[in-house]
Parts: C-alpha cells; structure tokens; sequence
C-alpha cells in the first residue's frame, strides 16, 4: 500500500493515529550516511546499513504535555524504532527515544508510555516524552524480521486529553486529502476535496487491484465505506490537474456485551477480573479486541487508569465499568457497560479459641458471645447456637456462615477446651530452718497456678524465701479460675544433731523459734514411739536421758503442737521431725 515511505527525505507526515499499513520493503537510500549506529539502534550482522526494511514519519507538536505512542504490529515480528527531535532530514542528531530489543516475548505492542495491554515488565517500551509546542519529530520504524505484515501507529499521553483537537499540528500536511485515516466502522469520514478554482472531480478507489473510478461521484467531497486506498482528480481552471491519494481503514467497532454482577466472599482477598473478558466479548475475537476495567465512567471512557488483575477487594459494592478496545485502532470501543462487584463479609473469628473448664464444674460457654443476627452457626456436636456450654475437655468446631446476595462465606473456629483440676498442695518443703527460710509448696496437679504465702502478692514461683519463723499460710490459685487451696504451715528451726558430753556444746536439744507460738509443746519419742520428753516454751531443752538413764546414740523423733487463734490444739505439718543424738 501507498503513504509508507522508506527515505527520512519523504517522511509520511502525519497527526493522528494511523491505520495498519501494507509493511515495509526495502530501504531506500541509506539514511544515516554510512553510520553503524544511531542511538540503541544498529546495523546487522549481515547488512551494511542500520535500516533494512524502514519506514519514516514526521510529526509536529501542537501543546504540551506528556506525549507516548503505541506502534501496533503482528506478536510474531520483531520491529525497532528510532524518534528524533530534528527540523530536517540532515539534523537527526541521536534518538531522544529508542528501542531495539528483540521480540522473543512475542508481545504485540512497542513503543513509548506504557504497553496497552498492561505488561509492565515489557522491554519494548521507553518512558513517556515531555513535549512543547512546535516540537518537529522524525520516526524510523524498522522491520527486523523475515516476515513483514505491517504495522499501525496510535499516539497516547495526557497531551491528547487536555488537547483532544491539536495536541498535533495537522498543517505539516499539504495533501489535499489529509494524512492517512483511520475510523470506526460505525463512523462516517468525509473526504473533502474542495478545490477554489475546480473544473471537476473524479473520484477512484484501490482495494488492492489497482485505482478504480467510482461511478457517479463528481462532487467535491465523498463518503468512503470500505477501507481502501482513495484518489481524487481535479481539474482546475488553470488545466492543471491536482491528484490526492489518502488511506482510509475502518476498524471494526467492538461491542460490549452484557456482564452479570459477581458476589464474593471477603476472604478471597481479590478476584480476577480477566474471567469476566469472556462475558464482556460474547463472540467476538479476543485476538482482536481488548477489555479493560475502570473504577470510574470517565476511565473507562478515556481508556485510562485500567484496573489491575487480580484487583484487590474491598467491603461492600463497587461499581466496575468495562471498555471494550480494538486492539487495531483504539479509538474503536465501546465502553457501555458495567456490573457490580459484591463483596460478602467472611465472618471473622473474635473470640477465644482457647478455653479451660473446672473440674466438677456446671461447665463452661464456648463460641460466639455477641453473635450477628444474619449468621448461622453450627457446631460439630450437631448444636446450632451461636454458643454451647461443654464441661468436657477436647475439641470443638464452629462453623460460621454469612448467606448474603445467593452466596454463603464460611468460617471454622477450632476451639480447644482444656480440663482446669483444683491445686492440691501435696507438701510443704521447709529448709534451712534459720532465721530467714525457705519455703517450697509442692503439688503434683499439672496446671497454670500461681503462689501466695500469707497476704504478700501472688508470684509465678513456687519457691519462697526469707521466710521469718511463725504461723504462715500458704496459698495455690489456679490462674484459669478453678479454685484454690491454703494451708497453714509452722516454721520453726531445730539442730539437726546434739552432743549431750556435759562439755557445754550442744548439750540439750529444742525447737527453736516457738516463742512465736501460742502455748507451743515439744513431745521427743524414740524410733518405737515411747514418749521420753515433753517440752514448754520454758524448758531448757532434752538431755538425752530417760528417768535419768542416758539413751543411745540414735534418730529421734518429735510433734510440735500448739494453739492456734480459735483456742484449738494444732499439730505442725511439714515438719522434718527427726534429729539425732550422738555421744
């Protein structure tokens, strides 16, 4: 096809997106001059010349802003572009954008801004370009491949949505015909051909076997409805003829097709949009046509801020607005439609999955204590409340579900109860026996307890110290609120052994410390339990005899009793009773 021109000299000049071209063939001459390089771009292996199958465009900035195009073009090519800020031919200077990285990705789209279909790893796009009024530009697009199809060009960036009608200077071009066009099938192009002093006009048409007269039209403009390549012939009063040729190429407009609302559970965390393409396309050729998702009418509109896939999820209703694109001109769309994305609270586990029941005790409430009023709740038992009262430990599921807009998000809870037994203090281990001691409350129930000894602050440890002699009291509690158990210990300290020679030393063994005792009473008994002494708070201490008699050298054993505060005779536990006499 014509209006592809393979020499910078003759650069197509252009101010709108372009249609899909007949390809390129050849170079011409050679535009760099003999040059190797020029900027990313390079001569072949086996080529003398940078380009081998080129075509050139010129272009010139009407505002400023930010400027990007997409040069569309079969994924099984490999093209490569060069775009010079240069006011001719013979000033080129480097490329202010280039690319000519392979297309092993097979990817169908290079260009500058960003890749339409939103690959945003693509290598074969450079970064927008910050452009001013004025600005000339020279593209080379080169075909690097052994095939050839051709290609079209679609200019992007925000120049184009502030400055819809000149964001490019169109009166670069002389043609009377205009630059190549392309449109939608459902839009009506009038070619104008008005000439001041015509004679008349002949209109032809090429749909690839060459220029045909289209019968019957002799007026000045005329309305194409097939893409081809379109000539006009005016005669002048002058009797000098003016031919114009211009390519026209409609794309086919796509349709929208309805698509169903879609409801889905909070938890899935986002949804892929990508599986509603199908709904949106109905019949027509994915390969041909791209649809994208907006969160706004305006986006959809103007093709900006696509909603990434997967797309992150939110509470409630959102409104997704769909645009169907022509991959081959995207100015053809359709961007009608919508549906809704419902979104369903998964319910979320607010409570306790851990729970510890008492022994002997009514039981415990499990589950949901605050239910919401639109769930449902079952158990595993088969109980279908929002709690259960259990007095059993082991495990429990409870499955909530929230059935909204036909859908039902569900949620499992494991809750494991845990039997909690009453402490037992099992024994009292009193040691040292001095001044200051140590005392460790012993029990032998497994279980989350905390320890007390008189009205001190519970501790983590079993293990008191500095303990002065006394009355004490002794506490276990069980952290999980299933009781406690006190018991009253006696601290008092003894000689382990005595010496009763009459050398001064160790002559008389007694309890020490039951001053602090009411009525205290020592009773000594040998290993048999005969009585030998009893002892008062008064008493100097025993001797180691019997009715006078002195006893062996051997264990002896003791019970300290006393009176506590209610006037009762109270025996001490825990109590290491036994020391031993030696001669």
């Amino acid at each position: 096809m014509a209006q592809v021109a393979s020499d910078c000299i003759n650069a197509v000049p252009i101010c709108n997106n372009t249609p899909v071209n007949g390809g390129t063939q050849g170079y011409g001459v050679d535009d760099y001059n003999g040059a190797s390089a020029s900027g990313c771009l390079e001569s072949p292996f086996n080529h003398p010349f940078i380009e081998t199958n080129s075509a050139w465009y010129r272009f010139r900035t009407g505002a400023s802003g930010q400027l990007g195009f997409n040069i569309g073009f079969d994924a099984s090519e490999d093209w490569d572009f060069a775009l010079y800020r240069a006011a001719d031919c013979g000033s080129l200077g480097d490329p202010v954008r280039c690319n000519f990285f392979d297309n092993s990705d097979e990817e169908s789209f290079m260009g500058v801004g960003e890749d339409p279909n939103g690959n945003p790893t693509t290598v074969l796009y450079e970064d927008w370009i910050n452009v001013m009024p004025g600005e000339d530009y020279y593209l080379m697009i080169n075909n690097f491949s052994n095939t050839n199809s051709g290609f079209s060009i679609q200019f992007t960036g925000d120049i184009f949505v502030t400055n819809p009608y000149d964001a490019l200077d169109c009166s670069i071009i002389n043609n009377l015909l205009g630059p190549p066009l392309a449109a939608c099938d459902n839009e009506s192009i009038i070619l104008d051909a008005t000439t001041s002093n015509a004679l008349s006009y002949t209109w032809y048409s090429d749909t690839g076997a060459g220029f045909q007269i289209i019968a019957g039209e002799t007026g000045p403009t005329y309305q194409p409805l097939v893409s081809a390549m379109y000539r006009v012939e005016v005669v002048t009063t002058t009797m000098t003829n003016i031919i114009s040729d211009v390519q026209v190429a409609f794309s086919i407009s796509p349709t929208t097709y309805s698509v169903p609302d879609e409801t889905v559970c909070s938890d899935t965390m986002e949804f892929d949009l990508t599986q509603k393409d199908s709904q949106a396309l109905g019949s027509q050729d994915p390969a041909s046509f791209r649809v994208s998702y907006h969160s706004t009418q305006n986006d959809a509109i103007l093709g900006i801020n696509p909603l990434m896939s997967p797309h992150i999820l939110g509470f409630g209703t959102e409104t997704i607005f769909v645009r169907n694109t022509s991959l081959e001109n995207p100015g053809c769309y359709d961007a009608s439609e919508q549906f809704q994305l419902i979104v369903v609270e998964t319910p979320v586990i607010n409570f306790s999955t851990e729970v510890f029941v008492c022994e002997d005790s009514a039981g415990v409430l499990i589950g949901e204590t605050t239910p919401e009023p639109d769930y449902t709740y079952l158990w595993d038992t088969g109980e279908a409340t929002p709690v259960i009262t259990v007095t059993q430990g082991g495990n429990y599921t409870l499955t909530i579900t929230n059935n909204q807009s036909g859908i039902s998000c569900s949620t499992s809870a494991l809750i494991t109860v845990v039997l909690s037994e009453t402490p037992v203090i099992t024994d009292v281990i009193i040691d040292d026996l001095q001044n200051n001691n140590t005392v460790e409350v012993i029990t032998d129930v497994a279980g989350s307890f905390e320890y007390q000894i008189d009205n001190q602050a519970f501790q983590n440890s079993n293990i008191f110290t500095n303990v002065p002699p006394g009355i004490h009291t002794v506490t276990i509690n069980d952290l999980n609120g299933c009781g406690s158990v006190s018991e009253t210990i006696t601290v008092v300290g003894f000689p382990s052994f005595f010496t009763p020679n009459g050398d001064g030393t160790n002559d008389y063994w007694h309890i020490l410390g039951v001053s602090n005792l009411e009525d205290p009473m020592v009773y000594v008994y040998d290993r048999y339990g005969k009585l030998l002494k009893q002892l008062d708070e008064s008493t100097l201490g025993w001797d180691g005899t019997f009715n006078g008699k002195e006893m062996p050298s051997t264990d002896y054993w003791f019970k300290l009793t006393y009176t506590d505060l209610e006037g009762q005779r109270i025996e001490a536990k825990y109590i290491n009773n036994h020391f031993a006499l030696k001669r």
